[in-house]
This record gives structure tokens, sequence and C-alpha cells, in this order.
């Protein structure tokens, strides 16, 4: 289907789903006439309605019967009931494309299959693909990045509209299902160690003296400095850090402490503890 006429539903109209909204508004991807949006909370509703002048919805399978694309981006434990909600037998066979994005994390692409696809034969389903994005709350200020999975129903056309819809709030990479488990451990919940890291840095700087604001201000300039640096140089990061350890240092006595402590070893730890979770998360997410 062209993306010039794009019909986009969101079930659940959360931060996330607002985050999609006010990019693909902004950056005309979609017109805000052709973007619908359900929610059980009637004053998120009402505050979308009015701030980004789209449609409102307050039953999913009118919402699910006027967009060919749907992103399910509700809580893991809403998703039985939603699927229920728009499963072929209160919807009807699909005789039309209508894509299956879910942002919802821990829902593997089969049980969104064994609620959507039961009764339906091969054809059909071919009408319903299933893709399954893990994005990552950089989204809200456009700097989010994405990981996305498919089942073998989602033709090539798919993916490209779906990639685009991504490219709206940063950039997206497209995976084999089983990896995103890591992805979920490593850019999903990513923030959270760099917002963990500058919890730390702000209390060193109270502690050594410095004031909450000043202390705040250093430790954010400072992260975003050597972010902005990671991204924009051709460098690996041993490279930048060994560009700011000068032999007998300050930056080298900070990081004896950090190499003692086998900090690195731990975060590693961390991120893999995350990953086992994701996993565990999936299989509980079997009917």
């Amino acid at each position: 289907m062209p993306e010039s006429v794009l019909t986009m539903g969101f079930i659940g109209g959360g931060n996330m789903g607002e985050a999609f909204i006010s990019a693909l508004i902004e950056g005309r991807t979609v017109s805000r006439t052709s973007i619908w949006v359900s929610d059980v909370d009637q004053i998120r509703l009402d505050f979308l309605k009015n701030k980004y002048r789209i449609n409102i919805a307050h039953d999913n399978q009118f919402l699910y019967s006027r967009c060919n694309t749907i992103i399910l981006a509700v809580k893991p434990q809403q998703m039985e009931i939603i699927l229920s909600q728009i499963a072929p037998n209160k919807t009807g066979i699909p005789r039309t494309k209508k894509r299956i994005i879910s942002i919802a994390a821990g829902i593997p692409i089969r049980k969104i299959e064994n609620r959507l696809y039961d009764g339906l034969n091969e054809t059909s389903r071919k009408y319903l693909p299933v893709i399954r994005v893990m994005p990552n709350t950089p989204a809200l200020v456009r700097c989010g990045i994405s990981g996305m999975s498919s089942n073998r129903y989602a033709s090539r056309a798919d993916l490209r509209i779906t990639r685009k819809l991504l490219e709206s709030i940063g950039i997206a990479i497209q995976f084999e299902e089983e990896a995103l488990d890591a992805v979920t451990a490593l850019s999903g919940s990513g923030p959270a160690y760099l917002f963990y890291l500058a919890e730390a840095m702000i209390e060193a700087g109270i502690r050594m003296g410095l004031n909450p604001d000043d202390a705040t201000r250093l430790t954010r300039m400072t992260l975003k400095g050597a972010s902005v640096l990671l991204d924009q140089q051709d460098e690996p990061p041993e490279a930048l850090r060994q560009k700011v350890t000068s032999p007998g240092g300050t930056t080298e006595a900070a990081l004896r402490i950090l190499d003692h402590g086998e900090v690195k070893k731990t975060i590693v730890q961390a991120i893999q503890a995350a990953c086992n979770r994701a996993r565990d998360l999936s299989g509980e997410s079997d009917p």
C-alpha cells in the first residue's frame, strides 16, 4: 500500500504513543487527519485530541476498522485483552492489508499470532503481518533507537513503511526476533544505566562541595558532550577514553578505582541480567 495513504491507529496514548504521534505530524509522515488513537483514560484522549487535532476512538474495534497500520502501544499486561478485541472473531477476516506493530516489551510475535491468526488461512494471514519493535525512551526527544523484527508475512513494503515510521523518532535496526532480548537489555534499558551514572556523578559533586544545581549542570553537559563526541568521532570509545587519560593524572586516578572495583565487569553482568530477564518475560508471555 502506498505510504501516502497510511492511516495510523494507536491503541494506547501514553508517552511513547504521543512521541510517535508528535513526530509523525511534525515530519509530515502521516496527516493528522489520518491518525486515530484510543486509550482507557478519557482525560488523556481529550488531551491528545486538543493538542494534536487527531481522531480519537473509544472502541478498539472501530479504530482497527479505520486504519491500515495499528501500533499496539500498551503495557504487556494489557496485551491479552487488546488482542482479543481486534481478533478476527470480533473484527472479521481481513480483506485488505493491516500492519500490526507491537511496541509492548516482552510480548513475542508468536503470542500475537496465536490470537490474531486463529481461524485464518494462509492467504488471510498475509493481510495481517506482525512486526515487533523495541524502542527506547530517547524517542521522546527523537533520539531513540529501535530494534525491529517481523514474522514471515511482512513484505518488503511493510518493513520499509515500519522503518520510516520508526525513523521519525530516531533510527531503526532490523534483527531476528531472538536478538530482541539483547536489544532490550542494551538499548531498551540502556538509558537507565546512563541516568544511574548521572546520579553518582551528581552525588560526588555535592560531596566535594559543589552546590546541587552546579553539580547537576556539570554532569548533564559532560554526559551530553561525551555522547556527541562518541557519536561524531570515528573512533572507538577506548580510544576516546585514552585521550582523556593522562599518565599520572586525575582521570587515571579515577579509572584505577573503577578498575579495582571491576565496574566494567559489573556493568556487563548487569546488562546480561537484563537480557536474561527479558527472556524470562518472553517465556512468561506464552499463552
